[in-house]
C-alpha cells in the first residue's frame, strides 16, 4: 500500500507505534538506521533527520559530514516481530546534503535515475529475486558457528530439512510487510534454503530484497540461529546466489513474451556487452569467486533457453512472466546498484540495437576444456573485476567518478587482506560471515 505524509501520521496515531526506524543502505548495501519517536516524524518529513555520515562506509569525510534522511512514506512497513503494544514501523529513506541537494552516494537514488530513464524510452521494468542463504546453529552465548542447522539437500523435507518452520515465520512476517512470498524450499546444501517473492517494479524489488535480508536474519535470531548470505560460507557446498529475473513491459505488454523480439534479443545482448563491467559490483567480495564455476553457479558469458549451466537463461514461462534471468549475481551485492547497471546496459543494448549471440546448448559444466576456449568467461577473482570496473565509462557514467573511487579503495583493502593471507578461506570468514 502507499501512503501519503498525511496519511503515515494518522497511521502512527491510531496503531500505537511508539519507535519509527529511518532505514538506508552504504554504498556496499549493508542497511542501516535510526531509531526516532512519533514526535519527531512530521520533522523528517519536512526537514529530514541528520546523521554522520563520516561514520558510514563510502559515504562522506570528517570535515563535511552532515547528510539527512527523509522518509519515503510509500515505503511504510511494520515490523511484525516487535511488539504488538508500542509497535515498530519502518521507512526507507531518500538521502540528502543539508541544501536538500541529493547525496551522490545514495544507492537507492541512483536505481531511480535508471528506472527514470527507462520510463522515458517507455519501458516499465519488473524484478524477481531468488535469494538463496545459509542457516548456522550459535553457541551458548548466541554467538554464530560454522555448523549447518541440517544436512538436508535439495527440496528435502523433516526431518532432515529442519528450516521448514523458519522458513514459514519468514514467509509470515514477509506477508505481513506488504511482500508476497511465492515459494520457498530447502536448497542443494546443509543448512541452505530458498525463499523466492513475487516480481514488482524494479525499485520495489531492491527495497523489498533489503528487506527480506533483515527479516531472514531477525527471524533466524529469534529462534537462536545465524543466518549468513555470504556467497561461498562453505567451501564444499553450494554457493549462495542472487538469481535475478528481469521483464520489460512497453505499452502494457511484456516484451519478452515474444522470443523473437528484437527489442528482448537487444536487451539481453546490452546485459551480456556489460556483464564485465557489472561483475565487481554483483560479485563483490573475494568470497564471491569461490562461488562462481561451480554447483551450478555460472562461469562463462552466454545464454541460452532454460539451460542452468548459462550466465542468462530464458525460463520456459510464457506470458506476463516471461522473462531473463541473470545468474552470476550473489547476496551480498548492493541491489540498488546492480538492478541500476543492469538496466543501464539493457536499456543502452535497445538504444544501439545490439544483435543477440547465438544460444550456447550445451552444459557448460561438463563440456571439454577445448571447447570452451572461444566462450569468454567472467573474472576470476575480485581484483580482475574490479580493474575493469575501473577502467569502465559506463560504470563512471552510473555512479561518478567519487563514488567509484571510494568503492575501489573499499573493495582494494579486502583484496589486498585476501591476498596476503595463506588461509584463503580463513580470511574470507572473519570478512564477511557475520556482516553479509
Amino acid at each position: 500500500m502507499t501512503y501519503t505524509m498525511k496519511e503515515v501520521l494518522e497511521f502512527v496515531k491510531e496503531n500505537d507505534v511508539k519507535f519509527i526506524r529511518l532505514a538506508f543502505c552504504d554504498i556496499l548495501g549493508i542497511q542501516k538506521n535510526i531509531s526516532i519517536l512519533p514526535e519527531e516524524l512530521e520533522r523528517a518529513f519536512e526537514q529530514g533527520i541528520s546523521f554522520d555520515a563520516s561514520s558510514i562506509l563510502g559515504f562522506m569525510d570528517v570535515e563535511k559530514s552532515d547528510l539527512f534522511l527523509y522518509p519515503d512514506p510509500s515505503t511504510l512497513s511494520i515490523l511484525p516481530w516487535r511488539p504488538q503494544q508500542g509497535r515498530v514501523i519502518r521507512f526507507f529513506c531518500d538521502i540528502k546534503h543539508p541544501d536538500k541537494q541529493e547525496f551522490e552516494g545514495d544507492t537507492r537514488n541512483i536505481l531511480k535515475k535508471a528506472i527514470n530513464r527507462a520510463q522515458k524510452m517507455g519501458y516499465i521494468c519488473k524484478i524477481g529475486s531468488e535469494c538463496e542463504f545459509y542457516l548456522f546453529e550459535t553457541d551458548e552465548k548466541g554467538n554464530p558457528t560454522y555448523i549447518p542447522y541440517d544436512e538436508g539437500g535439495y527440496l528435502d523435507i523433516s526431518p532432515l530439512d529442519k528450516g521448514e518452520n523458519i522458513r514459514r515465520e519468514i514467509c509470515l512476517s514477509l506477508e505481513q510487510m506488504g511482500i508476497q512470498p511465492e515459494s520457498s524450499h530447502h536448497e542443494q546444501g546443509p543448512g541452505q534454503n530458498e525463499i523466492d517473492f513475487k516480481y514488482n517494479d524494479a525499485l520495489i524489488a531492491a527495497d523489498n530484497l533489503i528487506t527480506f535480508k533483515s527479516v531472514v536474519k531477525a527471524i533466524a535470531s529469534i529462534n537462536g540461529l545465524f543466518a549468513s548470505f555470504m556467497p561461498k560460507p562453505i567451501i564444499d557446498a553450494s554457493g549462495s546466489g542472487l538469481h535475478i529475473n528481469l521483464s520489460l513491459f512497453k505499452n502494457g505488454l511484456n516484451i519478452f513474451r515474444d522470443h523473437n523480439n528484437q527489442e528482448a534479443k537487444s536487451f539481453i545482448a546490452g546485459v551480456i556487452d556489460k556483464i564485465l563491467d557489472i561483475t565487481a559490483f554483483s560479485n563483490p567480495t573475494t568470497n564471491s569467486y569461490a562461488r562462481l564455476g561451480s554447483y551450478r553457479a555460472p562461469k562463462y558469458i552466454s545464454w541460452s533457453h532454460q539451460n542452468r549451466s548459462q550466465l542468462i537463461r530464458i525460463p520456459a514461462e510464457t506470458g506476463e512472466y516471461s522473462r531473463m534471468e541473470l545468474r552470476s549475481p550473489d547476496p551480498s551485492c548492493n541491489p540498488y546498484i546492480v538492478f541500476a547497471m543492469i538496466l543501464h546496459a539493457g536499456l543502452d543494448g535497445i538504444e544501439k540495437k545490439l544483435e543477440l549471440p547465438d544460444p550456447i546448448n550445451i552444459n557448460l559444466y561438463t563440456t571439454n576444456i577445448n571447447e570452451l576456449q572461444n566462450i569468454k568467461a567472467l573474472p576470476d577473482n575480485l581484483k580482475e573485476a574490479l580493474d575493469i570496473a575501473s577502467k569502465s565509462n559506463f560504470v563512471k557514467n552510473i555512479l561518478g567518478e567519487e563514488m567509484i573511487n571510494k568503492y575501489l579503495q573499499i573493495k582494494l583493502k579486502e583484496w589486498d587482506m585476501y591476498s596476503k593471507s595463506s588461509d584463503k578461506n580463513q580470511v574470507d570468514r572473519e570478512m564477511y560471515f557475520k556482516i553479509i
